[in-house]
């Protein structure tokens, strides 16, 4: 089927709205240490204030849901994309632990704010697609931070102050956001004909909302928490389990997070054909098999494939529950996902917070345990993606 040129543009805008997001938060994550640095504050501190931003960032996604749905994708997400522009600029300049801190304030509520604002506003766009895309658009925030760790490496080794490249990447985030406006879409400019595919079908409208939305959203903690551990433990797991180097080690997460990448690029083919509860049901079990190996396994080659199957058992899942949170309720899809975009969030914060208390008492693989029945836990609570058949009236009299 062909695709008209209105949701073809909105695609383009949404997918530019997560590059953005995944560039805009790899730069900062790269710069981290350069602020740490200028303002003089301390590793528990700058810990401390990181839980500020995640903070911010889960009350950006709260107030953000319910206003994608008064006010609209075009004026929410673009919107949305300049605050989280503008507040990208100030920690770069920031000279102590309370400027540092309002800064993150305010990059973390915009953070929050376009994470809801460019999924709900993905989910619109899905619907005007014969096929699922949400997946691709997830992959596209990877690829930002990608491009973000080799822009950040070059300008670092240049020499060029954090404050100009933060301000650059900022300043961009604001004109691509005020640019891309335009081409963005609402519920009703989806065609009629196109959004009734049973590709993009809401999955679970049949049922009612309310306890369907928080089922979503604890799966969304599960998989994100699962995502966390890998975030921060993948790499410290080769060097202090396997005593590799620390080289060798950054190789883990390379494993993991291209893994995940490259399955998000082919995860919405496959849900055109097995469906979202196939995909995080099959998804979860393969990142079950993938951590236990990764965390068992006494040989470097060997727990580097567990990484790569853990990522790639993951990529997919997420996806799936937000678009599945999105077409719970077309009217609230904002709210509705906010819910569960701020659940996972919650999720991948207090994944490797976790995972490092359990290290006080159990070697640090045997804490894996913990992401690896949360995904077995996921996999045997897919079915709430997959629709109820509706019931068949009988004729008066048969």
């Amino acid at each position: 089927m062909t695709v008209p040129p209105r949701p073809r543009a909105a695609r383009f805008a949404t997918f530019m709205f997560f590059g953005l997001n995944g560039f805009g938060m790899g730069m900062w994550v790269v710069h981290i240490p350069n602020v740490e640095r200028a303002t003089g504050i301390s590793h528990s501190t700058l810990g401390a204030l990181l839980l500020v931003l995640g903070g911010a960032a889960f009350a950006g996604m709260q107030v953000a849901g319910p206003l994608v749905d008064r006010l609209g994708h075009r004026r929410l997400v673009p919107a949305a994309g300049v605050l989280l522009g503008l507040a990208l600029c100030a920690p770069g300049f920031a000279n102590s632990w309370w400027t540092l801190g309002l800064a993150l304030i305010g990059f973390g509520f915009g953070n929050g704010a376009i994470d809801v604002g460019m999924n709900s506003h993905a989910v619109v766009v899905e619907r005007a697609y014969p096929r699922p895309i949400m997946a691709a658009f997830h992959a596209m925030w990877s690829i930002g931070g990608a491009i973000a760790a080799v822009i950040g490496a070059a300008t670092l080794g240049a020499g060029v102050p954090t404050g100009v490249t933060l301000t650059g990447t900022g300043l961009l985030c604001v004109l691509l956001s005020v640019l891309s406006a335009r081409f963005l879409m609402e519920p009703a400019d989806a065609p009629s004909a196109v959004a009734s595919s049973t590709a993009t079908e809401p999955v679970v409208a049949r049922r009612p909302p309310g306890r369907l939305v928080w089922l979503l959203g604890l799966l969304a903690l599960a998989l994100m928490l699962s995502e966390g551990v890998a975030n921060d433990w993948a790499a410290l797991h080769m060097e202090k389990v396997l005593g590799t180097s620390a080289s060798t080690a950054a190789l883990a997460y390379g494993a993991f997070a291209v893994a995940m990448t490259t399955g998000r690029f082919l995860t919405d083919r496959v849900a055109a054909w097995a469906g979202p509860a196939a995909i995080v049901r099959y998804g979860a079990i393969l990142a079950a098999a993938g951590l236990t190996t990764a965390a068992a396994a006494p040989w470097v080659p060997v727990s580097l494939v567990g990484w790569a199957l853990f990522g790639l058992g993951l990529s997919g899942g997420v996806p799936q529950l937000f678009t599945a949170a999105g077409n719970l309720d077309t009217r609230a899809s904002g709210a509705l996902m906010a819910r569960v975009v701020g659940l996972g969030y919650v999720g991948l914060l207090a994944g490797p917070a976790l995972i490092g208390g359990l290290t006080r008492w159990m070697p640090l693989n045997v804490t894996f345990a913990v992401p690896v029945v949360l995904c077995v836990l996921a996999a045997v609570f897919a079915g709430v993606l997959s629709p109820k058949p509706e019931p068949v009236e009988q004729p008066v009299g048969s």
